[in-house]
C-alpha cells in the first residue's frame, strides 16, 4: 500500500462465512478501493503453538495446533504475514490441515464444522521486525512491523482461532465494528 494511501479495515468481513463463489474477504475489500488483493499460502504444519497462542487457545502446553501461513499481497506487493492457529483436536483431518485454499475461506469451514467464529477480540501493538519478517515484507533495516493478534471464539465461547497478522505499517488504519 502506498505510503500516502490510506484506507479503513473493518475486521468483520473476515470472520463471517461466505459462499465458496464469494471471493475472499481481502480481495473484496481491495477491490472496493481499485486493488488486487490476494494470498500465497506459505505453509500447512502441526506444532506445539507460542506460548501465547497455546494460551489464547486454552491448550495444555503439550497440544498442538495445525498453522496456516499466508502471506498477503495488494497489487503483488507483500503487505502481510498471517499466521492462523487452530487447535488440532479441531483441524486435524479437515481442510484446515491441507495445503491448499479452502473454499469459501475457514471461518466457512468454521461453520461448517459447528465453530461459527461469534465473538472477536483484537489487540495490536507494535515491535522491530524480524530477519525473516523484513525478508518476506521487503522491509529496510530496523522498520517496524504493526501486529494484529485476533483471538475468535464460537458461540458456546470456546476458543477456536488465532490468527497473528504482522504488516507493514505505513497506511494502515484499522477500525473495530465486531457484531453480528
Amino acid at each position: 500500500m502506498a505510503e500516502q494511501e490510506s484506507w479503513s479495515s473493518v475486521s468483520m468481513p473476515y470472520v463471517l462465512p461466505r459462499r465458496a463463489d464469494q471471493p475472499d474477504a481481502w480481495a473484496e475489500e481491495a477491490a472496493e478501493h481499485g486493488h488486487t488483493g490476494s494470498n500465497v499460502l506459505r505453509e500447512v504444519t502441526v506444532l506445539r503453538p507460542p506460548a501465547n497462542v497455546g494460551a489464547a487457545l486454552g491448550l495444555r502446553e503439550d497440544e498442538p495446533v495445525i498453522v496456516r501461513r499466508r502471506t498477503v499481497l495488494l497489487d503483488e506487493q507483500p503487505i502481510e504475514l498471517a499466521d492462523s492457529y487452530y487447535p488440532a483436536s479441531i483441524a486435524q483431518g479437515t481442510r484446515l490441515a491441507d495445503k491448499r485454499k479452502i473454499p469459501g475461506g475457514a471461518p466457512t469451514l468454521l461453520a461448517e464444522l459447528g465453530h461459527q467464529l461469534v465473538h472477536v477480540e483484537e489487540d495490536v501493538s507494535t515491535r522491530p521486525a524480524t530477519d525473516e519478517e523484513r525478508k518476506l515484507l521487503q522491509l529496510q533495516d530496523h522498520e517496524w512491523v504493526l501486529v494484529l493478534f485476533r483471538l475468535s471464539r464460537s458461540r458456546d465461547n470456546t476458543p477456536v482461532e488465532v490468527s497473528v497478522m504482522t504488516m507493514v505499517p505505513y497506511g494502515r488504519h484499522l477500525r473495530y465494528k465486531l457484531s453480528h
